[in-house]
């Protein structure tokens, strides 16, 4: 039998594997080589240490992210749509969502570092547009619902047996209704 190659594509995607299925503290040597089938030498070949494997698996699980909310998320809708689909990604893979949601991000000093760290422009002028409200407001409630969306997301993936989804999906409303709501009435108290 030939001997098995072992690459550090197949120790990262293993990795993800385990954080996927049991959680990013599951992700150690001796799992990664029992999984693979093979001795944890090669594995210390490719993470000289844990946190630069880490730190790769938290790239694949955002790479993972992404393509699950562009697949997920309502196309003639995509503000309320994405903050859907981050809750659907929260019910279906709770690890990955955790690990998400929990992992250190550097350089952030302020909501704003946070809001520019975590989102695209076109999704505030998306809202500006769709809202008819001006960008600066439509990037405070896009920011509102994105603090609200990783909270009752991150409650959604640690609870059991778990919220329904149809009573999230209201809590998430009614918090995106009373975020507008004030946005729109600090807009209109602006114009007087």
């Amino acid at each position: 039998m030939p001997k098995q190659r072992i690459t550090k594509e197949t120790v990262i995607d293993t990795a993800f594997e385990i954080a996927r299925k049991y959680g990013m503290e599951q992700v150690l040597v001796k799992n990664i080589a029992k999984k693979i089938g093979c001795s944890v030498q090669p594995i210390y070949s490719y993470c000289q240490n844990m946190e630069g494997l880490r730190k790769d698996v938290i790239e694949k699980t955002k790479t993972f992210i992404r393509d699950y909310i562009s697949a997920h998320r309502d196309p003639n809708d995509l503000f309320s749509g994405t903050g859907k689909a981050y809750l659907h990604l929260a019910k279906e893979e709770p690890n990955l969502f955790k690990l998400f949601i929990l992992h250190q991000r550097e350089g952030i000093a302020s909501l704003d570092d946070l809001y520019r760290s975590e989102t695209t422009p076109d999704m505030a002028e998306f809202i500006a547009g769709k809202l008819h409200i001006p960008i600066e407001h439509a990037k405070e409630l896009h920011l509102q619902m994105l603090i609200y969306t990783i909270g009752i997301g991150t409650v959604f993936s640690v609870t059991s047996p778990g919220i329904s989804v149809s009573e999230i999906y209201q809590a998430q409303e009614n918090a995106y209704k009373a975020f507008a709501a004030s946005i729109t009435k600090t807009e209109n108290e602006s114009e007087h």
